[in-house]
């Protein structure tokens, strides 16, 4: 090939892949972004205010409030009127002794202590439910910014894999012109083909799968999963961690799920000790009073307590059945815990690794690979190297670029769902909880 053919060849090419550089040099905003751009403070804020489940668990809580007093009311009394040994062959005799109008009220009194341990059952329950809805929250926040990221990733990687498909197309071009010059063989081209047409099919895969991701998170936000969701952010930076000891104290400390679990447990013991005072007979007390219209009215006053001949089938049974389920709430807490701090240390290792890699593409693979995609260039224009040699590099640095935006995703959505875990990302205004002005 003649000097300025390969020079104007090389003009071409170095144009096409300092385009591609521009691309990536935006490190935080997707390339193309509109101005619909969604935040992700925005889309948080969206799916706190509109997602249903996230009502749901909050009207389910407030539901769970309103069975705290009736817990510990006492039963409603009894209240009789009646007309007492009225003569039957004349019931409008009233110069009998023994006849009389009465009125009477009883009251049930449960024995002391049972009513405090189903009030207190009640409350650790309501209590539970309204922390269950908060971790409902923190893990509605930590799926929004993982679909959130994942939908930033897509973006980015369409972005770049697009103008890898136009730097592919170009190497074409080139390629067809030099074969038409006999100065490259058929394989050639043939390959700059496969390529443009793996490019393609790559980008068919990513777009469909955005759509995919765009439904999700639309469903999250409480919206249509036809309304489109324009271009997101992604920053490319990775700050490091908190060790794990510290995030498993944060844990222990502030996921609203383990204090719910807490919550549970305290109100199966508080079951259990309802359940162990209900062998004690109940108390009934009756007030009665009888008016007779020609002798003295009459007063009664009577006392009265129930039998529990049956304890053993009964009332026995049931403290056993509380006992074992004070048993379950516990285990299911100390599982909890176990689970949470081994999903941080999971978490971790997965925030250290994304991140460390990030940083090493940013500082060291990626500029290498500039390195040599730029030498490959130059060796190109004097006739040292192939222009497939060329194209070789030029994708290695792309797929680079790909993958620490993979990173950056994959960092975001771990750090998100640690936030969860350790109720970082419950709201400053977050409620009070059930209970604590008791």
């Amino acid at each position: 090939m003649a000097p300025k053919d390969r020079a104007l060849i090389a003009r071409l090419l170095c144009g096409a892949m300092l385009t591609s550089v521009g691309l990536f040099a935006q490190p935080d905003i997707a390339v193309g972004q509109t101005p619909d751009t969604l935040a992700l403070a925005d889309a948080i804020a969206e799916a706190r205010l509109a997602n249903p489940r996230l009502h749901a668990a909050r009207y389910r809580a407030l539901a769970a409030l309103e069975r705290i007093g009736p817990a510990g009311a006492l039963p409603d009394p009894n209240l009789a009127f009646g007309f007492v040994n009225r003569p039957v062959t004349d019931p409008s005799r009233t110069d009998v002794q023994m006849t009389m109008n009465t009125v009477q009220l009883a009251q049930r009194f449960p024995w002391p202590g049972i009513l405090s341990q189903r009030k207190a059952r009640a409350t650790h329950l309501a209590s539970a439910d309204e922390l269950q809805a908060d971790e409902f929250e923190a893990t509605l926040v930590s799926r929004v910014t993982s679909l959130y990221l994942r939908l930033a990733y897509l973006d980015r990687a369409q972005e770049v894999l697009g103008e890898t498909r136009n730097l592919l197309r170009d190497f074409r071009r080139v390629g067809e012109a030099m074969y038409a010059l006999g100065t490259v063989a058929q394989q050639d081209v043939l390959q700059a083909q496969v390529a443009v047409a793996q490019a393609t099919a790559d980008l068919v895969v990513l777009s469909q799968d955005r759509i995919a991701a765009a439904a999700r998170l639309s469903s999250l936000l409480g919206r249509s999963a036809a309304q489109p969701i324009g271009p997101v952010f992604l920053n490319l930076d990775a700050d490091v961690p908190p060790g794990v000891d510290e995030l498993i104290e944060q844990a222990s400390a502030n996921r609203p799920a383990l204090q719910a679990a807490r919550q549970r447990a305290l109100a199966a013991e508080a079951g259990f000790r309802e359940a162990q005072r209900a062998v004690y007979p109940d108390i009934t007390v009756t007030l009665a009073y009888g008016n007779r219209p020609e002798f003295v009215d009459l007063a009664t006053l009577m006392v009265g307590v129930s039998l529990p001949i049956f304890a053993g089938s009964k009332q026995q049974r049931r403290r056993e059945e509380m006992r074992v389920a004070w048993s379950i709430e516990e285990a299911r807490e100390i599982d909890l815990y176990n689970e949470t701090h081994a999903r941080l240390g999971e978490l971790r290792a997965r925030v250290e690794r994304a991140r460390i890699l990030s940083d090493l593409y940013r500082t060291s693979i990626l500029p290498q690979a500039e390195a040599s995609v730029e030498s490959a260039l130059s060796a190109y224009q004097v006739g040292e190297v192939d222009y497939m040699t060329l194209l070789t590099n030029q994708m290695t640095v792309n797929r680079f670029r790909i993958e620490r935006i993979r990173l950056a995703a994959e960092y975001g959505e771990a750090m998100a769902e640690i936030e969860a875990l350790t109720g970082a990302n419950r709201p400053a205004n977050a409620p009070a909880r059930i209970g604590d002005d008791r």
